[in-house]
């Protein structure tokens, strides 16, 4: 990811948006919020370690900043009309108290707001879901596998309470999950969808793991006939499905 540049302003007072700490910002994109055209902030610190993740530079809280957030209301600004809708990406943004008031202010310019989460903290995530037009939840594995992806004891639970959430409110969502076949078997992936299927929700997309992140998960994906079959069934189970493929663009 290269940040873009924002010349800084003058703070003003200190406004709810500054609480927001960014480790980096997408001015224009195509793929983070379907079927629109996106700025993404990427908001810093995530207490997860997860063998794929794209973005570690993003994991530390304390982080070094790339914007202030007044800069990116002052780019929003200029780009009313051409932009349909604002991402909040990560790292974790719900991690963050600054959320909800800088969802604010970006909603009152008339930009739809996105959310991309892990649903690692529920109450928070129930706060901010008013304001979120639409979600990209992670779900990475059946609940009693989590720990071996995000290195947390008991991390699944939190994540198919977040589900159930956004399910009961009816927000516009996409669940997606990152599949590397030495990480979730095909017993792993049907487990996942009776999971989510339970919840209520019916769209899935899996997405192939891409070379990033830890050593041992740089090898190339070699899926066995038993798990494409598993893939294939996964397809009959939901009335939203979509297989991502390791070289395709996909969201963050």
């Amino acid at each position: 990811m290269r940040p873009e540049r924002l010349n800084p302003s003058p703070r003003p007072g200190r406004r709810g948006g500054e609480r927001l700490r960014i480790g980096g910002f997408t001015p224009f994109t195509t793929t983070d919020y379907p079927g629109r055209l996106a700025a993404v902030v990427f908001c810093q610190g995530c207490p997860w370690r997860c063998a794929y993740c794209h973005n570690p530079h993003l994991l530390p809280a304390d982080g070094p900043e790339s914007h202030a957030w007044p800069d990116i209301l002052r780019f929003l600004e200029g780009r009313r009309g051409l932009l349909d809708a604002v991402v909040f990406s990560g790292g974790e943004p719900t991690l963050q108290g600054g959320l909800a008031d800088t969802m604010r202010e970006a909603k009152a310019m008339g930009f739809l707001i996105g959310l991309h989460s892990a649903g690692m903290y529920p109450q928070r995530l129930a706060r901010v879901l008013p304001l979120v037009d639409w979600i990209g939840l992670d779900v990475k594995a059946p609940s009693d596998a989590y720990p071996r992806i995000t290195g947390t004891p008991g991390s699944g639970e939190a994540v198919f309470e977040s589900l159930r959430l956004i399910v009961e409110a009816g927000v516009d969502h996409e669940l997606r999950c990152t599949w590397h076949p030495a990480w979730l078997s095909a017993a792993d992936l049907l487990a996942l969808s009776d999971e989510i299927r339970n919840a209520g929700a019916d769209r899935l997309v899996i997405q192939e793991h891409r070379p990033a992140g830890r050593e041992a998960f740089h090898a190339e994906i070699v899926a066995t006939d038993r798990e494409r079959a598993g893939l294939d069934l996964l397809s009959t189970r939901f009335r939203h499905f979509a297989l991502r493929m390791a070289h395709q663009e996909s969201p963050a």
